[in-house]
């Protein structure tokens, strides 16, 4: 069998190679990175502007919404980095190709997602650091080393949050032929990640804390550090929410590769 050590071997020279490939057009590169990092920074613009006109967003102040946003960027690198490949499911599903990921003796999740990585992320990453810091000096946060450990354990919660969602929508491909409109829709409900709970009504609180949990993604986890006296308790059980939607979502992975048999003859 396989070991953690073989796998992480295996990873690096895939990914390697799939970087030498993507460099050979450097300015597609360049100009698709500058294009994410604009993107991405149009949302603090959106907040700037927001914060302009009124004092605060439902008692959450400029500083506290940008270290929001901070935190919800960070948190989806991992997304961007590892599990990009997820949006192209679809098509090997439909085509044919995903037969190729069952031909080897390796775990079907790890080969199929460690065919692309998205190394633009950097920029995402950026982004989030910067933010995040921003957010800090102006807050007065101090970060000490346990609460960059702290920091480091919500994030990772936060991430396989991010990354179940995605996986989960995007697994409908092995029974929906038409399975594009469900994984654009998560990734429309996760836009609302970066904003606080707070701001909807009883039904999307629920809906976003219970049933899609983005409220995971950046609000509960990031109140321990703005507001670590008054946090709820949902904060601390992030990290052990993103571990069970992680699991939940590698067993619909499973259950979906069970189930295809390909596109027949």
């Amino acid at each position: 069998m396989p070991t953690l050590r073989y796998y992480l071997r295996l990873y690096f020279l895939i990914e390697s190679q799939y970087i030498k490939s993507r460099l050979q057009y450097r300015t597609d590169f360049i100009i698709s990175t500058i294009g994410m990092l604009f993107t991405s920074s149009a949302t603090i613009f959106v907040f700037w502007v927001l914060f302009a006109t009124i004092p605060d967003l439902a008692g959450w102040s400029f500083e506290e919404i940008v270290f929001f946003y901070g935190f919800y960027s960070l948190a989806v690198v991992p997304l961007q980095l590892f599990f990009d490949h997820i949006w192209m499911l679809r098509y090997h599903v439909q085509d044919g190709t995903f037969i190729k990921y069952y031909l080897r003796p390796l775990n079907t999740m790890f080969y199929y997602m460690s065919e692309m990585v998205d190394i633009k992320a950097i920029s995402q990453l950026a982004l989030g650091l910067v933010t995040l810091i921003y957010a800090s000096v102006k807050m007065g946060i101090q970060w000490t080393p346990m609460r960059l450990i702290l920091l480091l354990a919500l994030l990772l919660g936060a991430s396989l949050v991010a990354i179940s969602i995605l996986v989960i929508a995007a697994c409908t491909a092995f029974w929906v032929i038409g399975s594009y409109s469900v994984l654009a829709l998560a990734l429309k409900i996760r836009d609302f990640a970066p904003y606080p709970i707070t701001i909807f009504d009883g039904f999307f609180r629920f809906l976003f804390t219970y049933l899609i949990p983005i409220g995971f993604v950046a609000f509960y986890p990031a109140q321990l550090f703005l507001n670590p006296q008054d946090a709820p308790l949902l904060a601390y059980a992030s990290p052990l929410v993103g571990i069970g939607l992680f699991a939940v979502a590698y067993a619909v992975w499973n259950k979906g590769i069970n189930t295809y048999t390909g596109t027949g003859s």
